[in-house]
């Protein structure tokens, strides 16, 4: 039986290579959206193009990634344990959350077809609850904003060490938010794909890619991180361009009509 899945690839605005590889991706339907980092230095800039290509516009909420924007940042370690410690403070936390969606929609002209975290912080303890807070006033009314979670991961036939990171993603709040925000109403995706280790080049990412392809489940998300190009600053330059070669190419074709997987069009979120 054929299979619908969303793949989505995170950190549109960080970068020009990262820009021009989900551009290229969306123009070859190889992706259901992408969600931007509002604060990248090339979101405003290169927000006409993406938006040219019809595909699916979220934002990427972000509280660990120095963009030179105000308001809260930690290290992904420090946010965590505070958030599980209930100690981030609660107003910059909403004023954060705030700032980013007037950015979104000022600079996009409309509001995000979905939502999810740089690095999953959206699922955090106190985050999750303001976001969930602000999304509902927000957009009374409105068709909300499908929200990704990171449970339900697929990662039967991985080594241990990814399995264990895909599961702490997993346990860091993804089931809370799941029945929080299905009880208020947003849609949100069954299951998670694309966690590993953002390394190995090509032969690793496809190994990764037929795993998920082989065990996904009808209206799963897969991430992904693809760019065109690998920028001197980016730690994981070299593998995000590994993983556009992936995505844009024959092998994925033939691992999709293997396995019966359709990419969900734009349309679905």
């Amino acid at each position: 039986m054929e299979r619908e899945i969303h793949i989505c690839a995170d950190d549109f605005g960080m970068n020009a290579h990262v820009d021009a590889g989900i551009v290229s991706l969306a123009l070859c339907h190889r992706l259901t959206g992408t969600s931007c980092l509002v604060d990248g230095p090339l979101f405003e800039q290169d927000i006409a193009q993406l938006q040219a290509t019809g595909i699916k516009i979220g934002l990427h909420l972000n509280f660990t990634e120095s963009l030179g924007q105000e308001g809260p940042l930690w290290p992904l370690r420090t946010i965590i344990m505070r958030s599980l410690a209930r100690s981030l403070p609660a107003s910059a936390i909403s004023a954060s959350i705030e700032r980013q969606l007037q950015r979104f929609e000022r600079v996009t002209g409309h509001l995000p077809h979905y939502i999810d975290g740089h690095q999953h912080v959206h699922q955090l303890p106190q985050i999750r609850s303001a976001l969930l807070t602000i999304l509902q006033r927000r957009y009374a009314g409105m068709q909300l904003p499908w929200i990704r979670h990171g449970g339900n991961a697929r990662s039967a036939g991985f080594p241990l060490a990814l399995s264990v990171k895909a599961h702490t993603i997993a346990v860091l709040g993804s089931g809370a938010l799941r029945r929080e925000a299905t009880t208020a109403g947003f849609p949100m995706n069954n299951g998670f794909c694309g966690v590993y280790d953002f390394s190995g080049g090509q032969e690793a990412y496809l190994r990764w890619i037929a795993l998920w392809l082989a065990q996904c489940k009808n209206g799963d998300a897969l991430m992904c991180h693809p760019a065109k190009g690998i920028a001197p600053d980016d730690m994981l330059g070299a593998q995000r361009q590994d993983e556009f070669a992936v995505l844009s190419s024959d092998a994925l074709d033939l691992m999709l009509g293997r396995e019966q997987v359709r990419i969900a069009a734009a349309n679905v979120i």
